[in-house]
């Protein structure tokens, strides 16, 4: 007698599991029959973070709007998409680089000839803003650390890519609007600096 219970509760939940097991199946695979598809559902955004280590790398710019400038060297093309001046007294560069050489491009002459090299590798750190008008030279901003206030390509920039990146500077004499952004051996791109939003 107890063997037959023992064998009839075996089969009963031996049954559950497996209609368990089919009901979570089927219930995974169900769209939900509303038809929408959730893909769109989950939105990120490249210039939202702009953290050291992060960098976006798509086929083309997401801005539609004119770039300040566009200078090519070296197989690189450079955009400066904006040049803010914001009130803590800096000035935040952006823009896209895009890698038109044979192989993975990784930012090694933009890092400048700082110490802190080590800290900044594969990065823009050894851009510059030049102000024309009163002959001064401005450098990235650096935290503590000595890490720069900028992008860094962890990774590189993949042939045909196109990565954006951005770069924060002392903010010139309120007077000066017109400065050269220079960085590597690219030739130098000409921008007007805007007051932030």
């Amino acid at each position: 007698m107890d063997f037959r219970h023992t064998m009839k509760g075996r089969r009963a939940l031996s049954t559950v599991a497996i209609t368990t097991g089919l009901l979570l199946t089927v219930a995974g695979c169900g769209g939900g029959g509303s038809g929408k598809s959730d893909k769109g559902s989950s939105s990120s955004s490249s210039s939202a973070t702009k953290s050291n280590g992060g960098t976006t790398q798509s086929k083309a710019p997401e801005s539609t709007a004119a770039p300040l400038a566009e200078v090519k060297g070296s197989g690189l093309v450079l955009t400066v998409t904006s040049a803010k001046r914001d009130g803590g007294g800096f000035v935040t560069v952006e823009g896209t680089v895009t890698n038109n050489t044979s192989a993975l491009w990784v930012a090694a002459e933009w890092l400048g000839d700082e110490s802190e090299l080590a800290r900044n590798g594969g990065s823009i750190a050894g851009a510059s803003l030049i102000d024309q008008k009163g002959k001064k030279k401005y450098l990235i901003l650096r935290d503590t650390s000595g890490r720069c206030l900028c992008t860094q390509f962890t990774g590189g920039v993949r042939q045909g890519a196109t990565a954006d990146w951005f770069a924060q500077f002392p903010a010139p004499p309120a007077d000066t609007t017109n400065v050269d952004f220079q960085v590597g051996s690219m030739p130098p791109a000409s921008i007007q600096i805007s007051d932030g939003e």
